[in-house]
């Protein structure tokens, strides 16, 4: 489709979904009297409506669909009604939600109302299409039933949200099922957990995952592999405490700008001194920078840290290891001159991608350029001055650079403008991976100097940054971008033997310990068991080689290999598989 083409098409699909959730609210009430109407909105792949006072399981969605075509077929005109607030209050005085959305507006709003039939209204700004014939041809299919919080806020209630997929063109629909089926067998959350990786504890608290001796490999591989890549680039490791008095929150600005989403210790009406675990990293980093008197020649001066940071996120907001309570950072903070600052920024954004290509999620990134809200001002330090300077000088470097770009109002961080590098999960849910982030304001606020060569004292320029960002999310993308079946040097195991009968277990344990001394992480089933059983408990586990020995490779000193991904064994001399395994460790390969 052409551009023009393809806006007019998702307009009509998007005016189609609109509709259709009121569909979907007329049946539900229809079947369900006791439903109480809280909002639904089209979204990308669809629509959906939350309701209070409805219970649902899998068995329901058939009965709900027949339903919702009844309604279809009845040729029913969608009919916009303009009222006041007092009159909205009156007609939806029965539905408390609708009643809170329409006193939240000022007392000599108009309001739009939309009635279908003679018996169902909704609020709603459209539009829709003029009658429910129109829909007769569109494809749509329930999906599921999940707990949403009203305005998504946990301290409002648990309302059912009822998804449903909806589109104009029938095989849109077939194939969309198709990818969210691919999707789910690629779902980190679920992978992750049958694969041994990680797992969650209510005792613990949410947000809070556990990660088994698999997932815990696979974070130390990442994380040996981060700083050592770091140290070359001429990074400075530095070991900073997990929290700190309020204090020092107050001076960075974390105290009046994120209180509400760290975890504080203490209660500062009663305590002396009033602690919390530190939300990032960049206010203790700047302790060992004023730890003693900078000069020019000290700059640029780069201190990444392997840290771990406390995050009190909303409960509707956690999933799996994408967005948790607890996570482990592959922070930095590189301070500089302004004749610094372009090519420091070049440097950290090579860095990233470089990360990027060697886990093979480049090609998954998008950036965006997020900047601040002007209209928003209580949400930022410094000055109007101080922000448009800095996000003209962003904008510089970001377009010299040509990286593709979108732009986020809002998105800032309040000290400062940030490229933001983004990667969807398999659901299509885009989160940040990696940040680089440009800040005039920190060094000031800390009272960061440094000697230039005429003698004077200047503020150093500060970029943020993260090489690979939260560990814990980077594994969650790893599970699905490649199913669990992990490059040979990231597998948290890379071989497992398997011996035909016992007459073997000598011979593997052998095998097993030639490749240990090169540093190759091998486990052996030696048990008692039929060669077909261990293969397929081993082809499960995603081995990347499995290695079959019996009489006839023993007594010729080969191994018979199956590699992830064939049904084939391939007979090879000992010498030869380990120079093919080592290559693929050594090289970071992705094959």
């Amino acid at each position: 489709m052409e551009k023009e083409e393809l806006e007019l098409f998702n307009q009509k699909q998007e005016m189609y979904r609109h509709s259709m959730s009121h569909i979907l609210a007329k049946a539900i009430k229809e079947m369900y009297p006791g439903v109480k109407l809280a909002i639904g909105p089209a979204v990308d792949n669809g629509f959906y409506y939350d309701f209070d006072n409805l219970t649902l399981n899998q068995d329901d969605f058939g009965k709900i669909e027949d339903k919702m075509r009844e309604i279809i077929n009845k040729n029913e005109d969608f009919v916009r009604t303009e009222v006041s607030r007092d009159k909205a209050l009156e007609m939806f005085k029965d539905e408390p939600y609708k009643t809170e959305l329409i006193s939240e507006l000022s007392a000599d709003a108009t309001i739009t109302v939309y009635h279908t039939g003679e018996d169902f209204y909704d609020l709603c700004r459209g539009p829709h299409v003029e009658n429910t014939k129109y829909l007769r041809g569109f494809s749509f299919k329930i999906n599921r039933v999940s707990g949403a919080y009203w305005k998504g806020s946990e301290k409002n209630k648990m309302l059912t949200r009822v998804y449903v997929y909806g589109f104009l063109n029938k095989d849109d629909l077939k194939n969309y099922i198709h990818q969210m089926e691919e999707a789910l067998k690629r779902d980190h959350n679920k992978l992750g957990r049958e694969l041994g990786i990680f797992t969650t504890a209510d005792v613990i608290g949410q947000g809070l995952p556990i990660l088994l001796p698999k997932g815990a490999r696979i974070i130390q591989l990442l994380q040996r592999f981060v700083e050592d890549e770091e140290q070359r680039r001429g990074w400075l490791l530095t070991k900073t405490p997990f929290m700190a008095k309020s204090d020092l929150y107050k001076i960075s600005g974390h105290w009046d700008h994120y209180k509400d989403g760290m975890f504080v210790l203490g209660d500062e009406n009663k305590d002396k001194e009033v602690f919390a675990l530190r939300p990032m990293t960049c206010p203790f980093q700047y302790q060992a920078y004023l730890n003693e008197p900078r000069s020019y020649k000290d700059l640029p001066l780069r201190y990444n840290e392997t840290s771990t940071l406390f995050r009190n996120e909303e409960s509707g907001e956690m999933h799996g290891l994408i967005r948790v309570r607890q996570f482990t950072i592959s922070e930095g903070h590189l301070m500089c001159t302004p004749d610094q600052l372009e090519q420091e920024f070049k440097g950290c954004l090579e860095l990233a991608i470089y990360m990027l290509k060697t886990l093979g999620l480049y090609e998954d990134a998008s950036y965006r350029f997020s900047q601040w809200d002007p209209n928003n001002r209580e949400k930022y330090i410094g000055t109007n001055e101080q922000w448009e300077e800095a996000q003209s000088t962003m904008k510089k470097i970001l377009d010299h650079l040509e990286i593709p770009y979108k732009i986020g109002i809002g998105e800032a961080a309040f000290y400062g403008p940030k490229l933001d590098i983004q990667i969807k999960n398999v659901w299509g849910k885009e989160d940040t991976l990696i940040t680089i982030q440009i800040d005039q304001l920190l060094a000031e606020q800390f009272d960061m100097e440094y000697t230039d060569k005429d003698g004077t004292k200047k503020r150093p320029y500060i970029i943020h940054r993260t090489s690979i960002g939260c560990y814990e999310r980077t594994l969650a993308y790893l599970i699905e971008k490649f199913a669990g079946a992990f490059p040979v040097w990231l597998s948290p195991n890379q071989v497992k033997i398997i011996t035909v009968s016992e007459n073997n277990n000598d011979y593997a344990t052998e095998v097993a310990n030639r490749l240990k001394l090169k540093g190759v992480r091998v486990e052996t089933d030696l048990d008692n068991e039929s060669v077909g059983k261990k293969i397929r408990s081993a082809v499960l586990e995603k081995n990347p080689y499995i290695l079959v020995l019996g009489d006839k490779e023993m007594a010729e000193g080969t191994v018979a290999v199956r590699k992830r991904g064939s049904k084939d064994t391939e007979t090879m001399s000992y010498a030869d598989f380990e120079k093919e395994l080592m290559e693929k460790i050594t090289t970071k390969s992705l094959d």
